[in-house]
């Protein structure tokens, strides 16, 4: 097939979805990708299959009362939308939330999917009611992780590839957006040489022939610009953020470029919002790689207490788990770009998570019995892959004492840390654990947590003296700055029609997922509530593909 009535560039999650519902009404799909068949879903399988929703069968088992209005009020005051091109960022808010607090989980759950009964509790925010920040927990993590939330898109559009209404070309390079007339009429590229790299490892760019397919729809799929450090720092904003990091490690694959972007501008679209970007603060060195520079990010309990490269304990909303880009910000301010979690074996055992579908085997494989074994019948230690960092990992210490602990830190760090200074503070912070009482932030946070049944269940451990021998051995590990999402992107309108700096639709040109910042060209605003990004592909591949305008 050369030839169709839409042609999607990306196989991702949200190019899947686009053209599953293509697919659905009838229309002939050209899905294409650079990558090898075995790399179909992008990043997405990489992902813990976190999904935000909003009052939900899962959130009110849980005790968790929440509601459209809520949700859509701590997603403004998270965005905290301020520039003129932010019209269409917000309408596509408003809908995702809408969708979030409606039809998302029924239509989902008709395809198969399922979530894990508890429901986490991501980005908390830290300050004000009215700021940054999940009120209530609405992190829902899909039984399969990313591989099971893409699962059901697979198999839509593997239906319509058997029933001839959608071909599949991999290895295929877009380079150029066919234009005529002011019209789209197709996309040209390279043919790249069949590589056999494991799914998620760099493959080659070596050209063997050259390609042109023609229609008049084509959707942009291709994802963001994590995986390519020089765009991140090109796009990088210096003056909320600080300057950018020296040293990054990478969230995602290599393939996630960004090279589409450019090409899609070529063609008339319009990106907004480039300097808005997510990226983590809990990254560490995967010990078992499989991209370049390929970092695992910590999804951290409440109590890790945290401190800068100095060994200055990080001020709130600084705390795990609560303010990402505050928290950016914060570390990036003392010219360097790595911090410190300090720990117990309790807490590393009972509120450690290394957010990835291949960190997650028991909740990846969807089995109970398989979760049960992992983290419960495990006879003690935190989870085996954690337990596997713990062991194997470059940056982590583990110490019986805290005069070994700052040791091993000083063999690690830039900065010579202070045991004594450490020790201070470390031992401020143990004398508020006796009573239900604090004037400590993290610890009147950890008190909070404990209050929700799946925190104190799972995720939340019971406040206790780090300095105690009894809770050991202590636990440093050197964070560093884990590249991830970009929030803005190509500027669609609600039809995912690219928006050109006339602010008119580009005929013909269509964007979704991260390449449009999710929807219209940053949907998060300045800042993600998390679950939002796959969430975000779902919803703006469906709105392509549903599109009246597209095909």
């Amino acid at each position: 097939m050369d030839s169709a009535d839409a042609i999607v560039v990306g196989g991702g999650l949200a190019g899947l979805a686009a053209a599953a519902e293509l697919g659905d009404r009838g229309k002939r799909v050209i899905v294409l990708d650079q990558e090898p068949e075995r790399f179909l879903g992008g990043q997405a399988f990489w992902s813990l299959g976190g999904l935000f929703m909003v009052d939900t069968p899962e959130q009110r088992r849980m005790g968790v009362r929440d509601s459209r209005d809520l949700a859509l009020g701590d997603w403004m005051g998270s965005a905290q939308f301020d520039r003129s091109e932010d019209a269409w960022p917000r309408k596509w808010a408003e809908a995702y939330v809408d969708f979030a607090a409606g039809e998302m989980r029924p239509w989902l759950r008709a395809m198969g999917l399922r979530w894990f009964p508890v429901v986490g509790w991501a980005e908390r925010g830290g300050a004000y009611a009215t700021g940054h920040g999940n009120s209530v927990p609405r992190f829902h993590i899909t039984w399969g992780t990313g591989p099971g939330t893409l699962a059901p898109f697979v198999r839509r559009v593997r239906e319509h590839v058997a029933a001839g209404r959608i071909a599949l070309k991999f290895r295929h390079q877009v380079s150029h957006i066919i234009l005529q007339g002011g019209a789209v009429r197709g996309v040209s590229g390279e043919v790249l040489a069949p590589d056999s790299a494991t799914r998620g490892a760099r493959t080659n760019r070596d050209e063997v022939g050259e390609f042109e397919v023609y229609a008049p729809s084509v959707i942009v799929t291709s994802g963001g610009i994590g995986g390519n450090f020089d765009l991140v720092r090109r796009a990088w904003p210096g003056d909320r953020l600080g300057e950018p990091p020296k040293t990054m490690i990478a969230g995602v694959p290599a393939h996630v470029d960004g090279r589409m972007i450019a090409v899609a501008e070529a063609a008339g679209g319009h990106v907004i919002n480039g300097d808005r970007m997510w990226h983590y603060t809990e990254g560490v060195r995967n010990w078992d790689p499989i991209w370049p520079e390929h970092g695992i990010r910590i999804l951290p309990g409440p109590s890790s207490l945290w401190f800068d490269a100095t060994g200055r304990r990080l001020p709130p909303p600084c705390l795990p788990g609560f303010d990402t880009l505050s928290t950016l910000r914060e570390i990036l301010g003392t010219g360097y770009d790595y911090s410190w979690f300090v720990l117990s074996q309790k807490v590393i055992e009972k509120e450690f998570a290394l957010s990835g579908s291949e960190q997650n085997p028991d909740l990846t494989s969807g089995r109970w019995g398989e979760v049960i074994r992992a983290r419960l019948l495990s006879g003690g230690g935190a989870p085996a892959p954690v337990e596997a960092f713990k062991k194997h990992g470059a940056d982590f210490v583990v110490a019986d004492t805290l005069d070994q602990l700052v040791a091993g830190m000083n063999k690690l760090g830039e900065v010579p840390l202070d045991p004594g200074a450490l020790y201070a503070q470390i031992a401020a912070r143990d004398a508020q654990v006796d009573n239900p009482f604090s004037k400590d932030a993290q610890m009147m946070a950890i008190l909070a947590a404990r209050n929700y049944r799946g925190d104190r269940l799972i995720r939340t451990a019971k406040p206790h003296r780090f300095l105690d021998p009894a809770n050991g051995p202590l636990i440093a590990v050197k964070l560093h700055i884990l590249t991830r999402k970009t929030l803005g992107g190509l500027q669609t309108n609600l039809d995912s029609q690219m928006i050109g700096a006339d602010g008119q639709p580009v005929p013909g040109l269509f964007a979704a997922g991260e390449a449009a910042g999710f929807g219209g060209g940053g949907y998060h605003g300045y800042n993600a509530l998390e679950g939002t990004f796959l969430g975000g592909c779902i919803f703006s591949g469906r709105n392509a593909g549903r599109s009246e305008v597209v095909a």
